[in-house]
């Protein structure tokens, strides 16, 4: 909730009304992206460099969806829009539910992935509200998708004994810091 608010106070900041935070919440949906829309829409930045941007900042949600391929298969007519909402923090939870029946995670994870929707979607228009009504200093507040980032790892960290692709990812990260710097 925090986290979407803190994206509809910045779009606000940047001189978009509050239902643009939703529009974009309600379609594109996909808190580190929007992070870095607020910029591009701010900047004038090309509709290919938004889309090339969107793609690129987006497709880890691909994998993620292979992974849960043939649960979705299962879902009928949700299945679309499962891939859609497959977020790092629905994928994070729907990873924890291995012990649950097939029907009962499936199910599951259908009305985590609408809630999930439903929190960002309302969060992130009331952050823009808020941010008509009350003025902030926004200096930080784009951290708060890297403190998400950072509990995200560490959850899936405490919870297997297989830590390579964390160590691969982080070396990745290390590497492009150091090549393309921050």
């Amino acid at each position: 909730l925090f986290v979407s608010m803190a994206y509809g106070i910045m779009m606000e900041n940047a001189g978009f009304k509050w239902y643009y935070s939703l529009l974009v919440s309600l379609t594109v949906y996909t808190g580190a992206y929007q992070f870095v829309l607020v910029t591009l829409l701010s900047s004038g930045a090309s509709i290919l460099t938004m889309a090339l941007t969107a793609f690129l900042m987006n497709s880890r949600q691909s994998f993620y969806a292979l992974t849960f391929v043939d649960e979705f298969n299962h879902m009928g007519k949700r299945k679309l829009y499962m891939i859609h909402t497959m977020t790092d923090e629905t994928y994070a939870v729907n990873c924890t539910l291995e012990s649950l029946p097939p029907e009962e995670r499936r199910e599951t994870m259908f009305y985590l992935a609408v809630l999930s929707h439903i929190y960002w979607t309302a969060a992130s228009a009331l952050g823009g509200m808020l941010g008509q009504i009350i003025p902030f200093d926004l200096t930080g507040i784009d951290f708060c998708m890297t403190a998400l980032f950072v509990t995200i790892f560490v959850d899936q960290w405490e919870k297997t004994r297989k830590h390579m692709p964390a160590l691969a990812g982080l070396s990745v990260a290390i590497v492009a810091l150091a090549v393309f710097g921050a």
